[in-house]
C-alpha cells in the first residue's frame, strides 16, 4: 500500500466520523529565526497525518456528506522561486500525486472556501490553535452569513477537529509502528555510541554531537526534542538542555534523546557512569529505578487501565525509598503521604507518536483510559537526589531515569528500543569494551 493511499484512508475515516459538514485543517506555518533566515520546516502533525503534504502554505478541506471530497489547497508552481527554495508540486500534481478530488492554488483559498463553506451545518476546525486563523474563519463565515437573504446558510455548529483526529492517531496502524520501529532503532544506536564515547573530561556537548550525528547518518530527520546530556548534579534538574558542563569521574551521566523518522518520534532515556563503573550507591538506586520500569513494562497490557504501569512503577520506588531510608514509615504510607515525590516527581509516561507528547486523552468519562493494541507510550521511572542534610551523602547529586518506548501488542507489549542497554552488566561491559 502506498503513502499515498494510507492517508487518502485516514482523510476516508475522518469524512466517516464527521457524518455531515466541512473541515478546515491548516499546515503549520513557517517560522523566522532571526533576520531572513527560517527555522528548518517541520509540517503540522494533524494536517500531515491526513496528507502526507510536507509544504507550507497548505490547507486540506473536507467535505462530509453524500458525496465526500478532500480538497487540497497548495502554492503553485512558480520556477523562479523553486530556484531560491526548492520543489514545489503545484496543485495538478498535488493532486494526482497524493490522491485528493481535486486542488488549487492557496492564493484562492479565501474565495473558494466561502463557497465550499455555504450550506454546510457544521465547521470542523482545530479551535484555538492558529490565532491568526482563527480569525479568519470567523471572517469567512461572516461572508457567508451575510448571505442569508439569499437562502445561503452558514454552518451552526463548530466543532474541534482535534477531538476526532486525536483519538485517530491515538491508534497506530502498522505503517507507522513500523516507522516508530526505525525511530527507535536510530536512538537506541545513538545511545550505545554516547556510551561508547563517554570519558571523564569531556564535555556534555560533546557526547551530544555523537547522537546528533547517529541520528542523521541513519536517515533521522531531526531531533523528536532537544537533547538531554546530564552529568552529575546537572541530572536532577527534568529538563536540563544546557549540554555544556564536563564530564566528572564518579558521576552519573544521564541522557535522554531521540530522533523523528518521517514525522514520528522516538524517546529514550539512559543513566551510566561516566567512569564506566557503578559505585555502590549509584547501582542501588539504578537497580531500583530498572526495577520500577520492568515492573511497569509487565504492567503495560491490553485491558489494563493507563494508570497501571505508573502505580506499578510506584510501588517499587517507594519501597526502595524505604529501603534506603530516603523516606520513612511504610510503603503505604509514603504512597498516601506522596512524600515519594520529593524524589520521584513526574508521572511514568506519556503518549507516544507523530509528537513526542502525543495526542490523545489519558481519561475517558472520568476513568483511566483501558489500553489498546495500537497505543504507544514510553514508560520512564526515575529517581533525583539532591544534596539534604537528611540525605547519605553517597546519594548526592545523583539523577536517574531509564525509559523506553512501547507498543501494546495482542497479549501485552513489544519494547520498541530494547536495543539501548540498560542493565548495570550491559553497560558496564559495553563501557568497559571502549574504554581507553
Amino acid at each position: 500500500m502506498s503513502d499515498a493511499t494510507v492517508h487518502k484512508q485516514r482523510r476516508n475515516r475522518l469524512l466517516q466520523k464527521m457524518q455531515r459538514g466541512i473541515a478546515v485543517i491548516p499546515a503549520a506555518p513557517e517560522a523566522v529565526r532571526n533576520g531572513d533566515t527560517h527555522y528548518p520546516y517541520r509540517y503540522d502533525s494533524h494536517f500531515y497525518y491526513l496528507t502526507g503534504f510536507d509544504e507550507p502554505d497548505a490547507v486540506l478541506v473536507l467535505i462530509a456528506g453524500d458525496e465526500p471530497q478532500s480538497i487540497l489547497f497548495c502554492r503553485e508552481k512558480n520556477m523562479e522561486r523553486e530556484i531560491w527554495d526548492g520543489y514545489r508540486h503545484g496543485p495538478d500534481a498535488a493532486k494526482e500525486i497524493f490522491c485528493f478530488n481535486t486542488a488549487f492554488p492557496i492564493a484562492q483559498l479565501d474565495d473558494k472556501l466561502a463557497e465550499l463553506m455555504c450550506n454546510q451545518p457544521a465547521l470542523f476546525y482545530p479551535l484555538g490553535a492558529h490565532a491568526l486563523w482563527d480569525g479568519r474563519i470567523i471572517e469567512l463565515r461572516a461572508r457567508v452569513q451575510a448571505q442569508a437573504r439569499s437562502g445561503v446558510t452558514a454552518p451552526d455548529e463548530m466543532h474541534d477537529v482535534r477531538v476526532l483526529l486525536n483519538e485517530m492517531r491515538l491508534l497506530k496502524d502498522d505503517v507507522e509502528l513500523a516507522t516508530m520501529h526505525r525511530a527507535a532503532a536510530i536512538s537506541a544506536a545513538a545511545h550505545v555510541r554516547a556510551m561508547r564515547a563517554v570519558r571523564p573530561g569531556r564535555m556534555e556537548y560533546e557526547i551530544e554531537a555523537e547522537l546528533l550525528h547517529e541520528f542523521r547518518r541513519n536517515g533521522a530527520q531531526a531531533p523528536a526534542y532537544t537533547p538531554i546530556v546530564a552529568g552529575g548534579a546537572n541530572a536532577c534538574v527534568l529538563h536540563y538542555t544546557g549540554n555544556n558542563a564536563a564530564l566528572k569521574d564518579g558521576d552519573l551521566l544521564l541522557i535522554d534523546a531521540a530522533c523523528e523518522v518521517d514525522g514520528y518520534a522516538s524517546d529514550i532515556t539512559r543513566t551510566f557512569p561516566v567512569s564506566g563503573k557503578f559505585s555502590a550507591a549509584q547501582k542501588d538506586l539504578y537497580e531500583m529505578v530498572l526495577a520500577a520500569q520492568a515492573a511497569a513494562i509487565a504492567a503495560a497490557r491490553p485491558g489494563a487501565r493507563w494508570n497501571e504501569p505508573h502505580d506499578a512503577a510506584l510501588r517499587v520506588i517507594a519501597q526502595g525509598l524505604v529501603d534506603f531510608k530516603l523516606c520513612s514509615g511504610s510503603m503505604d504510607a509514603v504512597l498516601e503521604s506522596e512524600s515519594y515525590k520529593r524524589f520521584y516527581m513526574h508521572r511514568t509516561g506519556h503518549w507516544l507518536g507523530m509528537d513526542v507528547h502525543d495526542v490523545g486523552t489519558y481519561k475517558q468519562d472520568n476513568e483511566w483510559r483501558m489500553l489498546q493494541r495500537g497505543m504507544a507510550f514510553t514508560v520512564e521511572p526515575g529517581c533525583y537526589i539532591r544534596p539534604a542534610d537528611d540525605v547519605p551523602q553517597a546519594f548526592w547529586n545523583t539523577g536517574i531515569r531509564i525509559e523506553d518506548d512501547v507498543a501494546i501488542s495482542a497479549d501485552g507489549c513489544e519494547i520498541l528500543t530494547a536495543a539501548a542497554p540498560k542493565t548495570v552488566a550491559a553497560i558496564e561491559e559495553l563501557m568497559a569494551r571502549h574504554s581507553s
